[in-house]
């Protein structure tokens, strides 16, 4: 991706932002554009069919691409962040650390991701791990077009204000590093400021996990 022209660039960097990071960053004409003037809806949801055109045999090839990865078990997250005074959520299977140090780690959204462009021109976010009791946080921050927040609890993170959601597993408090074009996909790589492990006490101390089209837990 070509920088971003100066005349666009804001006039501050986040601290803890890479200075070069904004570079690969979509510029804000380009996400005004995603935006519009519709409200807001995320809509990533674990597993969720994409399209990929009415061509047979590429939407059998993306098929068999999906079922194929669909054998690699992975936990559930909620990345989060502070739009204005609202909190944004969005569910995202796609989570991974990158490196020990710096302390990275990364997020996939896709280009199609509503959120993603507020979480861009926030430079913050926060990645809450889903319990194994949580299966409905997961569903309700991938639920179009209703007030995600409504009957969700959370609190500030300690760094970045970006909501960290009541009964999670643990939160990474994170600035963002660096983003990449990725075929359909963005590969967001945020910079851990702040993390914390909770429920070491709860009665529910395990993950929520995804594996061939199923929310699943370790017992089932």
């Amino acid at each position: 991706m070509g920088a971003v022209p100066a005349d666009e660039k804001p006039s501050e960097i986040p601290e803890g932002i890479s200075p070069d990071a904004r570079q690969t960053w979509p510029s804000p004409t380009l996400i005004d554009s995603w935006l519009g003037d519709a409200e807001v809806d995320f809509e990533f949801r674990p597993g969720e069919d994409v399209a990929v055109h009415d061509d047979p045999e590429a939407r059998a090839a993306a098929r068999r691409f999906r079922d194929v990865l669909g054998c690699f078990g992975s936990g559930i997250t909620v990345i989060t962040t502070m739009s204005g005074d609202e909190p944004v959520g969005m569910t995202c299977q796609s989570f991974s650390s990158v490196s020990l140090d710096p302390p990275l780690v990364t997020f996939i959204p896709a280009r199609t991701s509503r959120a993603w462009p507020l979480i861009q021109r926030s430079g913050t976010f926060c990645v809450n791990v889903l319990a194994a009791d949580q299966e409905h946080v997961s569903a309700t921050m991938a639920t179009r077009g209703i007030d995600k927040f409504a009957e969700i609890s959370w609190r500030p993170a300690e760094v970045t204000g970006s909501p960290v959601i009541d009964g999670t597993l643990a939160h990474l408090d994170c600035t963002i590093h660096a983003a990449y074009e990725a075929g359909d996909h963005y590969i967001v790589v945020g910079r851990v400021q702040h993390m914390e492990t909770h429920r070491e006490d709860a009665a529910v101390t395990e993950p929520l996990l995804y594996f061939k089209g199923r929310y699943r837990t370790t017992d089932r």
